[in-house]
């Protein structure tokens, strides 16, 4: 196990990472998001530049290395958000991994109702935190029906 202070001392070397990288570069992102090792990027200078921008970010430092995906069909995968590009604006709901079972506490397995509960609100606060307004009633559909079959 890791110091305590290992996620702070790797935020600390991100963020001088970033700053150096981003002021060095020729083409900037048009967005650029960061959740502890994962990037958020929206790049408006075609495919050809955006894999400068990666080489560029590689050989910034040789004990970190960016691999990079892309979207395919208008949409990609970040964090647990689903992106979809729609024109010039971005439309975002819960991203699900395809081995994703919506397997959660069973109804009559030997935990606090409180735990129980926690989970629905936890569900419920993600659809509403995640998805934009057009999707936040298809996405509590959704954990109805999961929640109300075998599982809690």
């Amino acid at each position: 196990m890791g110091s305590p202070i290992s996620p702070i001392i790797a935020n600390f070397f991100m963020e001088r990472f970033e700053e150096k990288a981003l002021e060095s570069s020729v083409l900037k992102p048009a967005v650029w998001f960061r959740y502890v090792d994962d990037t958020f990027v929206v790049w408006k200078h075609g495919r050809d530049s955006l894999d400068d921008f990666l080489h560029h970010l590689n050989s910034q430092s040789s004990s970190i290395k960016f691999t990079m995906e892309t979207e395919v069909n208008n949409q990609l995968a970040f964090l647990d958000v689903l992106v979809k590009r729609n024109g010039d604006l971005l439309d975002h709901t819960v991203y699900r991994k395809p081995t994703h079972t919506d397997r959660y506490l069973h109804k009559l397995s030997n935990h606090h109702p409180s735990q129980k509960q926690g989970i629905i609100g936890t569900l419920a606060n993600r659809a509403r935190r995640i998805c934009a307004n057009e999707h936040i009633q298809e996405e509590l559909s959704h954990l109805n029906k999961a929640l109300s079959c075998q599982w809690l």
